[in-house]
């Protein structure tokens, strides 16, 4: 007898799903020759010695898990760091320990239809993901994907944090938010803050604060010891924009143990892949090589600023490696184009807050010197 067929119907897709506006990826060109300035990846390669490191790692290790807490790599960055490895969370790149955050400390609100259902019934501040704007944009697709409220607050108009009492006063500041972003130095304005005030702003936040140092190698202070003195804060690192590992996304956390247990509760269970943990730990045994490429970049970093402001560029001051800029003449948007026909390739975000700005990765001396050249034949229009 001959089964009947099944009448199929459309795939459930949660409606929190449907709708979600994803996170929108740098450009990976296609195009050979193209001068890449759009996603803050450090211009030098890994040093020799990580190279070698990782070489050698290619052998009968391929076929076993690697470890599934990267204890080796704990063990060095707590020496780094002064504390313990139960301190510390190796992730999958820092943008898994942000999801692990929100997933570990925010309670997700039961959305129906789009609209907050009564079901709900734990206080709104415990459902809140809370972040500076502009900031990095995926913080609120975070907040989406587990169906958590959002508060969005400005920063000052030259990107600087509110102080306490302004926050206090006039902004719409949840100082119970259950899991609070702060990415320091920014991204994308590239300014920096001072670790006096993210003390100020912890000790007045009740809920977990996330400080986001991915770019703190090129800045001028580190919040790190917020993470060790109080035990709602957690400092988020990586290995991708500094360390040039970004092929193989390792970042990590620290902070009070018991976030980390919470954190290591719910992580997969081998979420950094063992060659990456090989690279991360050959790393630390080089930092020297790392922090000479620092200040090459920063000497860049600032000679670039400068032309830029010559040539009628408004180049905002930057602690990261990247510059945050409101081009003459043209629309920002136009000059992305009008650069990319030159093989230049920079970052235009369209939000509000940022689409007057391009923001320029900063490369190699011979990359700055081609945006420059770029930019004078396209002044010369």
């Amino acid at each position: 007898m001959v089964p009947m067929t099944l009448q199929r119907s459309k795939p459930v897709i949660r409606p929190l799903v449907r709708d979600l506006q994803p996170y929108v990826y740098g450009e990976q060109p296609k195009i050979k020759g193209l001068i890449k300035l759009n996603t803050n990846e450090n211009p030098y390669p890994p040093s020799p010695k990580v190279l070698a490191t990782i070489k050698a790692a290619v052998d009968g290790r391929l076929r076993l898990y690697p470890s599934p807490t990267s204890d080796a790599l704990r063990e060095k960055l707590a020496k780094l760091h002064g504390c313990q490895p139960d301190n510390i969370l190796v992730g999958n790149g820092s943008d898994e320990l942000l999801a692990l955050a929100v997933r570990a400390f925010v309670e997700p609100v039961d959305a129906v239809g789009g609209r907050l259902s009564r079901r709900f019934t734990a206080p709104p501040s415990k459902a809140t993901v809370q972040y500076f704007k502009p900031s990095y944009s995926l913080y609120p697709v975070l907040a989406a994907i587990h169906g958590a409220a959002v508060n969005a607050v400005s920063l000052e108009m030259d990107y600087s944090l509110p102080r306490g009492s302004q926050l206090r006063r006039g902004r719409e500041w949840d100082f119970s938010a259950a899991l609070t972003f702060v990415t320091t130095p920014n991204a994308p304005t590239g300014r920096g803050y001072a670790t006096a005030q993210l003390d100020a702003l912890c000790e007045a936040t009740r809920g977990v604060v996330v400080l986001d140092e991915a770019y703190v190698d090129f800045a001028e202070e580190n919040a790190l010891a917020l993470a060790l003195k109080y035990p709602h804060v957690l400092v988020a690192r990586t290995f991708s924009k500094a360390y040039s590992l970004c092929f193989q996304r390792v970042g990590y956390c620290v902070g009070h143990p018991d976030l980390i247990a919470a954190l290591h509760k719910i992580k997969d269970s081998y979420n950094v892949n063992g060659l990456g943990q090989v690279a991360a730990e050959a790393t630390l045994d080089d930092l020297n090589y790392y922090r000479e490429n620092f200040q090459r970049i920063i000497a860049t970093r600032e000679t670039l600023r400068r032309e830029l402001t010559g040539l009628g560029f408004q180049a905002l001051p930057s602690q990261t490696n990247f510059l945050f800029v409101r081009p003459p003449k043209f629309t920002a948007e136009e000059w992305l184009l009008k650069l990319r026909e030159r093989k230049v390739l920079v970052r235009w975000l369209g939000a509000p807050e940022t689409r007057e700005f391009l923001r320029i990765s900063i490369g190699t001396d011979a990359d700055a010197e081609a945006l420059l050249k770029a930019a004078r034949a396209i002044l010369r229009q």
